[in-house]
């Protein structure tokens, strides 16, 4: 039997140090995540403490309705890789399921304080939780946590609209790169292992290298110009990474950061090719002979220079993508090195 005083299981502590939290999905890890994220370093900073982020999977609108939930910008691995980029020590992975959901605001705010050695919080205005959503930030103090509210940040650079993952999405999706890496304060960029495809494009003399998405719907659709640096297992750049695979006589095309290699990239569902709803994002290098299976790339989204197109046979889809790689390096062509 258990002893009276004993905590419930969802209590019990574990080995994390005392530590500022911020709590939300941080899909994107944008301008107005970095500022609640920099808010949690100079607290954690002040009070000699850790920094951490709960985040949430599957993310809630993605438990309560998959099919209709918004892309993602960043799967986890990326999100995971941004946190520590921006200085986050701890990340807490929070399993978003039914068990989860039916928490009421006093157990979700005793896992805080009991589990997570939780000291003090950085939370949006308008932040709620609790299956009945009666949790709060003042919830938090009257329970005797120190909660700190960050207030929406603005964009100053456009029309000072609310810098969101939506307007981002929205952005990505009319193709306006630009204004999305405004607000993303960063490059947009995917990340994934080169997994096996259907060699679809080798039989039309453009093979692809099929990058795993980790993610049920991508953010932006279409055809683009990318350029592609290969990771090791900690997520760093490895110098000239791919160019080490190539030969003298398929070198590819120089990318224009260090260590890439240019590519054009289609993201999407294929629709010439009858995959509806497989999503795929398949990059084709130009000019490059080598073995990609396996490896790990961050694709960089540069240039959109259209939306997906439905052809009539696969004669037609190959004069198509040959038109496309055509237009995309005369693109690069224009680009300073």
């Amino acid at each position: 039997m258990a002893s009276p005083n004993a905590l419930p299981a969802n209590t019990i502590p574990v080995a994390l140090p005392p530590c500022v939290l911020t709590i939300g999905n941080f899909d994107g890890v944008h301008l107005g995540h970095q500022a609640m994220l920099s808010q949690v370093r100079e607290l954690a900073k002040a009070q000699n403490l850790g920094s951490a982020v709960m985040i949430f999977e599957p993310q809630p609108r993605e438990f309560f309705a998959p099919a209709t939930a918004p892309a993602r910008l960043t799967n986890l691995a990326e999100k995971q890789a941004l946190l520590a980029e921006y200085g986050i020590e701890t990340l807490i992975v929070a399993s978003f399921d039914s068990d989860f959901r039916s928490l009421s605001a006093q157990a979700f705010a005793d896992i805080l304080a009991l589990r997570l050695n939780v000291q003090a919080l950085v939370l949006g205005d308008d932040f709620k939780f609790g299956h009945d959503r009666t949790g709060d930030s003042q919830f938090l103090r009257d329970y005797g946590l120190d909660v700190t509210n960050l207030h929406t940040v603005i964009d100053d650079k456009g029309k000072g609209a609310r810098i969101s993952s939506t307007r981002i999405r929205d952005l990505l999706m009319a193709g306006d790169i630009d204004a999305a890496n405004a607000l993303l304060g960063r490059d947009y960029a995917m990340t994934g292992v080169v997994i096996g495809g259907d060699k679809i494009g080798r039989t039309m003399d453009f093979p692809t290298a099929n990058v795993d998405l980790k993610r049920i719907k991508p953010a932006l659709h279409g055809i683009f110009a990318v350029d592609v640096v290969s990771l090791d297992d900690n997520g760093n750049v490895i110098p000239n990474g791919l160019t080490a695979l190539t030969d003298n006589e398929n070198p590819g095309v120089k990318g224009l950061r260090p260590h890439s290699l240019f590519g054009t990239a289609n993201l999407g569902i294929r629709p010439s090719v009858d995959k509806e709803h497989d999503w795929r994002l398949e990059v084709h290098f130009p000019k490059l002979q080598a073995d990609l299976y396996g490896l790990t790339l961050q694709v960089r989204f540069l240039h959109y220079l259209h939306g997906e197109r439905h052809y009539e046979s696969l004669e037609a889809l190959k004069a198509g993508i040959h038109n496309d790689v055509i237009d995309l390096l005369e693109w690069r062509a224009q680009q300073p090195d």
